[in-house]
């Protein structure tokens, strides 16, 4: 499965942006998808997952009820939302796929394709 990230770019504090992911070359829908995201100077975070029917839904909580998460599986493309961002958002996003369940869904090692990443930059 290959992973290919967008949508990234320079916003001000309050603005948003859409990521968006297509994946090609795989079983995408069976696949949980997911946003990491790395701050300079900082480790790799977890930031949303969705499980392949998208019944299941996580978001860390420095995000909840600012991002949202969805899939077009058809499309074999994810989103993510990102409202009311804030300058701590600025950070490479990058998508992932993989075979996770709810207990390893913020771990990065639960996820064998990744993205190569798109920057996020929120001024203040």
């Amino acid at each position: 499965v290959q992973l290919q990230a967008s949508g990234g770019g320079l916003v001000q504090a309050g603005g948003s942006l859409r990521l968006t992911c297509i994946a090609s070359g795989g079983a995408d829908s069976t696949y949980a998808r997911a946003w990491f995201r790395q701050a300079p100077g900082k480790e790799r975070e977890f930031v949303a997952a969705i499980r392949p029917s998208g019944g299941n839904i996580w978001y860390a909580d420095s995000v909840k009820g600012r991002f949202t998460i969805s899939r077009a599986i058809a499309k074999n493309t994810v989103y993510l939302q990102m409202n009311s961002l804030r300058p701590e958002d600025t950070a490479v996003y990058y998508c992932a796929a993989g075979n996770v369940i709810a207990s390893t869904r913020a771990y990065q090692s639960a996820y064998g394709y990744w993205g190569q990443g798109t920057l996020v930059t929120v001024s203040s």
